[in-house]
């Protein structure tokens, strides 16, 4: 069954839906807003870390967590919001969450030791939870074609990796004429901006489209524990190393976790998580295809870097002029992704978008050291690549889901993407400290360190091509039978 016959059977389908972008603008403005602000709050503070340290005596581990509660609490609370959304209206929910973002906001003024702020950045992770599933969602069921959904999601997008390419270079402007906070203060009219956006632009809920089971709340805390370890896991195992035993405790919990959030959700009468509606072959691919780009962007981003600065001893501005090829396609490609998936199909599309992603990292595993041409096309693949399934792998998740459903069905998305990218790293990191003797922040590497870096790269990334590849094998297959599905559906009795 196609997105198209999804939505004409729903009972919102009697509401007029927009008929072009321009029609919807207050409601695209106001969900563009919200990726803006996820794609920019921890990007932009990033750029901020010393100055925050040396003014509020923050520990080295004290700033790890200012960055990566807001990721832990993110990813751990977005299925859970997600479902609470399906139950009690995306816009409310949304509405609520920038709220709390606009608070949070204010509160940074008054900040005056790491731990507040750690508490500042886990209420800006809620918010997140809280609003970014719910964007592509509204935006999916604002439209009733699979076309208007692919533009409205590419500009939605857009907007965000804009935010995402300009974020460093505004923090250091800024920095230069004023005070950190600021950084975090811009969040305020962002998210007031959002908020008249989707409250004038959007509808409320219609109660029939809304999941009226009662809410599991034990599979809510299972899922939630779950994922936190999941993404906690791999930032052990890059700041602790294999040798220690707390990344292998925190992967031990996330699997018992895990398993027993299955169990609860295949026996429970209401589960938070509908585990036949993940089997469903447009859901599971896409899923497949959002943990694969993940995956790869995440490893190779992280390879990469420390290539461009360590190995080959670029400073960090001709670093960052190195990442322009991939912030180019992530920016030029915007216009040109509905043309493409109209031409190609949206179920073709999510395929040859995620291999593009794969022979990229292909490409700068195999040839990256022999020079930057080679990492500069490496990049584009990937760019491109991603450029396309972030959109094309939402769509599908989403239009394979019941109307009802919507919100956690791009929750698990984000959420795919979120702890595949923390998976990359981490086997990124991991294989890197195995085969890397002495300090890799060094000014001055002997000739061995350098082959050893050089190795390391090598054996990282044909791993990481390798898993992606599967799970882009496992997303064609499952796509594959998405459409023979259809076709059967299709055929005269």
């Amino acid at each position: 069954m196609t997105p198209q016959h999804l939505a004409s059977e729903s009972p919102a389908s009697t509401r007029r839906t927009p008929q072009s972008l321009r029609e919807a603008w207050p409601a695209l403005a106001g969900l563009s807003a919200v990726f803006l602000f996820e794609m920019l709050d921890n990007s932009i503070l990033n750029v901020a870390l010393p100055t925050i340290g040396r003014e509020l005596s923050a520990s080295t581990v004290a700033l790890q967590w200012v960055t990566g509660v807001y990721a832990v609490v993110f990813g751990g609370l977005m299925l859970a919001f997600g479902a609470v959304a399906d139950r009690f209206g995306r816009r409310r929910v949304m509405l609520v969450g920038l709220g709390l973002l606009a608070l949070a906001g204010l509160a940074t003024a008054w900040v005056t030791t790491a731990e507040q702020l750690i508490a500042v950045r886990a209420a800006m992770g809620i918010a997140a939870a809280m609003t970014t599933p719910g964007s592509a969602a509204l935006a999916f069921r604002l439209f009733g074609t699979e076309s208007l959904r692919v533009r409205a999601i590419t500009l939605i997008s857009t907007v965000g990796l804009v935010g995402l390419a300009v974020a460093p270079t505004l923090g250091g402007l800024v920095l230069a004429v004023a005070p950190w906070q600021v950084l975090l203060l811009v969040n305020v009219p962002i998210a007031l901006f959002a908020m008249v956006g989707i409250r004038f632009g959007i509808a409320a809920d219609d109660p029939a489209t809304l999941h009226r089971a009662p809410a599991d709340l034990l599979g809510g805390v299972l899922g939630t524990a779950t994922i936190v370890l999941a993404l906690v896991a791999p930032t052990l195992f890059v700041d602790a190393g294999a040798g220690s035993w707390a990344p292998w405790a925190a992967s031990a919990a996330a699997v018992v976790s895990a398993v027993l959030f299955v169990l609860r959700e295949r026996s429970a009468e209401h589960p938070l998580l509908d585990l036949g509606l993940v089997r469903r072959p447009l859901v599971s691919s896409g899923l497949a295809y959002k943990a694969a780009t993940g995956l790869a962007m995440a490893g190779m981003g992280y390879l990469v870097t420390l290539q461009l600065q360590l190995d080959w001893g670029w400073p960090p501005a001709l670093a960052a002029l190195g990442l322009l090829p991939q912030v180019a396609v992530l920016l030029g490609l915007g216009p040109f992704v509905d043309p493409f998936v109209k031409k190609v199909g949206i179920v073709r599309a999510a395929w040859l978008s995620s291999t593009a992603v794969v022979l990229g990292l292909a490409v700068y595993t195999a040839l990256g050291r022999l020079g930057y041409v080679w990492v500069a096309l490496a990049l584009v693949l990937v760019a491109a690549g991603l450029r396309v399934n972030g959109v094309v792998a939402a769509v599908n998740v989403i239009g394979g889901l019941p109307e009802n459903r919507t919100t956690v069905g791009a929750a698990l998305t984000d959420t795919a993407s979120e702890v595949a990218s923390a998976l990359g790293i981490a086997l990124a990191g991991t294989v890197l400290a195995s085969l890397f003797a002495g300090d890799i922040a060094s000014a001055h590497w002997t000739v061995a360190q350098t082959t050893q870096f050089q190795d390391a790269v090598t054996l990282a990334g044909a791993v990481l091509t390798a898993a992606a590849a599967l799970l882009v094998l496992f997303g064609a297959t499952r796509g594959r039978r998405r459409t023979g599905d259809a076709r059967a559906s299709d055929a005269p009795a």
